[in-house]
């Protein structure tokens, strides 16, 4: 099938394509299975996406012999799994782009709780670090070894 690059097809070019009778494609208009705009004289211009709709149509009724309903249906469906998938691509997208917040929050997180045990370390090392006080006469108490039970044997 030959094809333009852009612009308008008439009714004539369009059936010539398919190799149906003009009248068909005037039935699947009347159909509602397609929708060619229409020229300030009233003359049917096909786009790509029309020649498009058609060979899917054609395909369809004279390839698969489903019927005019049965083809209204499929195309309704095909509209609908199209608008389905473009919502779960957007819900898609806007999970991964949630992922990444808290992915990025969680990271921040973590190198917060870090540092924190980080300081909290160093702190700690600090005290270790610190001598012990030597025992002087007013920081030592009287303690009695005889009160100490210290058992040898163990």
């Amino acid at each position: 099938m030959k094809r333009r690059k852009k612009g308008a097809y008439s009714i004539s070019v369009v059936a010539e394509m398919f190799g149906v009778h003009q009248q068909t494609v005037r039935l699947y208009e009347k159909e509602g299975l397609i929708n060619p705009h229409r020229s300030s004289g009233n003359t049917r211009q096909f786009t790509e996406e029309d020649v498009d709709q058609l060979e899917e149509i054609i395909y369809l009724t004279h390839k698969l012999g489903v019927n005019i309903s049965g083809v209204n249906v499929i195309l309704k469906l095909q509209k609908k799994i199209k608008r389905l998938q473009t919502q779960m691509n957007k819900l898609f997208e806007q999970t991964n782009e949630q992922l990444e917040e808290d992915s990025q929050r969680m990271k921040q997180d973590v190198k917060s709780s870090a540092q924190r045990l980080l300081k909290i370390k160093n702190e700690q090392k600090q005290i270790s670090d610190k001598k012990i006080e030597e025992p002087t006469e007013g920081n030592v108490q009287d303690v009695s070894y005889e009160e100490w039970d210290l058992d040898y044997n163990e």
